[in-house]
């Protein structure tokens, strides 16, 4: 079965940090672009972070820039955003995605499950 399964939300303080881990299952994600996605509550789903597979280039949202860290771990088959100096603004249940490309894009094909992330005091 193809399946992307993320873990690694929670609850964190405001100025804390979480790892969120996006790893595959019935197919190598070493292959495929990955992006991670987050959706607040009454809001649209966004982008946050992209990784291509041509020279491992990123992308991030401005939002985000500076405080997050996509990255890939091939022999784990799976990737991760790190997040640091979170903000309550940061609340959102997060998703990862692939799709059938080696570029970041603006569409994917396999979707995660989600995780939750709520940054609060």
């Amino acid at each position: 079965q193809l399946q992307l399964v993320e873990s690694g939300g929670g609850l964190v303080q405001p100025g804390g940090s979480l790892r969120l881990s996006c790893a595959a299952s019935g197919f190598t994600l070493n292959y495929y672009a990955v992006g991670w996605f987050r959706q607040a509550p009454g809001k649209g789903r966004e982008v946050v972070s992209c990784i291509s597979v041509t020279d491992g280039a990123t992308y991030y949202a401005d939002s985000v820039k500076g405080r997050f860290t996509i990255s890939r771990d091939n022999a784990k088959n799976t990737v991760y955003l790190q997040m640091n100096s979170l903000k309550p603004e940061d609340t959102a249940v997060y998703y990862c995605a692939m799709r059938d490309g080696l570029l970041c894009s603006n569409e994917y094909d396999r979707w995660g499950q989600g995780t939750q992330v709520t940054v609060s005091s």
